[in-house]
């Protein structure tokens, strides 16, 4: 018996929605931060100080305090409106990324750059997490109104929307600070957060309602990373942020090796292109298979192309070996947050995507720190052991604990208070 196969609507249907643009424009702006961040510290620091690991111990005291306080941005987020949080949100995070910036052109002493990098990496705007919330809310189900299809194209859209981010954040960041000064990419960091922060924050009339904790009935959950299923998504982020915090490393410290600085900007654009691009062939197919089994299989690949990068010592084939690489982190990415739908209850979905995101920063910290202290000591090809151990122990959890990648049974209580109910095909 021959089995149909429904259309997904696709991104036109998508984008014609009422009130989307007016989320997306100011939302695509103020979510470049998370993109230029990491590598703006790194080229900065390692001009001011000399020392890939001294650039990336800074960078991870940011991306760790980002991890840390990015799922409590969301909870408040939830409780509070997302407009409460992102005002004094964006104007804290600029003030420190100008404190940080300040303090590394004056040759300050490092302890005094990571505790500016605190502040800087706790009041990142979670925009992200903050769009999908916007779209669920739009698209989604409630009383009276059965979720809309284009619920899943949503998050595939949102998806290719971030790996673009990470196509030209990183680019423009490194063309600022090789080109025009080293500080250029965190000031223009600063100010596209500010500025799509601001113009996002007044777009309330398309945030989620927020819910009245207080009154009696009202829905009260654990921790998003209760739920098994998290957990395991977490650990598989944490590998895919060490292949990017090892890449924008080692990367640099390779341009610099063959004495082209400038050759960065372009290694680094390939790589993420590559991501881009399978993004937005990944939102385009109506795939048979379920999100489950697509992560393994994607992040099976990501771990054997990763695991190359360190035997690679000519330009040409490390761009075409990083465009291989960045091909198959978007499958990867885009499952695990798909899983996310079918393992998490929609009052804690918002959460669930913060540690997720809080995840790939955590990883993308401790690669930096790493990958500069390898470069720093034994060249761009040690840098590039990171990404190959991050994958390969993200990939042994995965398959070792894949199971608790299937949602709970209907009915099942998945966290404190809440049911998920109605059937999901996630394998």
């Amino acid at each position: 018996m021959a089995s149909t196969v429904s259309e997904r609507p696709g991104y036109g249907q998508l984008l014609r929605t009422p009130g989307a643009w007016t989320f997306l424009l100011p939302g695509f702006a103020a979510r470049q931060p998370f993109a230029m961040l990491t590598i703006g510290i790194v080229l900065l620091v390692q001009h001011t100080t000399g020392s890939y690991g001294s650039a990336g111990a800074v960078a991870a005291f940011t991306g760790v305090s980002m991890a840390l306080f990015a799922p409590q941005t969301g909870k408040l987020a939830d409780r509070l409106g997302q407009r409460a949080v992102l005002l004094p949100g964006v104007l804290v995070h600029a003030a420190s990324v100008s404190l940080l910036v300040t303090l590394a052109l004056a040759d300050a002493p490092l302890w005094a750059l990571f505790a500016a990098a605190v502040p800087t990496g706790a009041s990142v705007p979670q925009i992200g997490p903050m769009v999908r919330a916007r779209w669920a809310a739009m698209l989604g189900a409630a009383p009276g109104r059965e979720a809309s299809p284009l619920l899943a194209t949503a998050a595939a859209f949102e998806s290719v929307t971030d790996e673009f981010t990470f196509v030209i954040g990183p680019v423009i960041a490194t063309a600022l600070c090789t080109g025009v000064h080293p500080a250029a990419g965190l000031i223009a960091e600063a100010a596209l957060t500010l500025v799509g922060g601001l113009l996002f924050a007044a777009r309330h009339a398309t945030q989620p309602p927020v819910r009245d904790h207080a009154l009696p009935g009202a829905e009260r959950h654990a921790s998003a990373l209760s739920i098994p299923g998290v957990r395991v998504l977490a650990v598989a982020f944490l590998g895919i942020g060490s292949v990017f915090g090892g890449m924008q490393v080692s990367l640099t410290a390779f341009a610099e090796e063959i004495g082209n600085p400038g050759a960065n900007g372009v290694l680094y654009g390939i790589f993420a292109a590559g991501n881009m691009l399978a993004g937005i062939a990944c939102g385009a197919i109506a795939w048979k298979s379920g999100p489950r089994r697509r992560l393994l299989v994607g992040y099976t690949a990501l771990a054997l192309t990763a695991s190359g990068l360190w035997a690679v010592h000519s330009a040409p084939l490390l761009a075409g070996l990083g465009l291989l690489v960045g091909l198959c982190i978007a499958p990867a990415l885009i499952s695990g947050y798909t899983l996310v739908e079918a393992l998490v209850p929609g009052s804690a979905r918002t959460e669930a995507f913060t540690w997720l995101t809080g995840a790939v920063a955590l990883g993308q910290a401790a690669a930096v720190t790493v990958a500069g202290r390898l470069a720093d000591g034994h060249g761009a090809s040690a840098g590039f052991l990171v990404p190959l151990v991050g994958t390969v122990l993200a990939l042994a959890t995965l398959l070792t604990l894949r199971s608790r990648l299937l949602p709970a049974r209907v009915g099942r209580t998945v966290a404190r208070g809440i049911g998920h109910r109605g059937p999901v095909t996630v394998d």
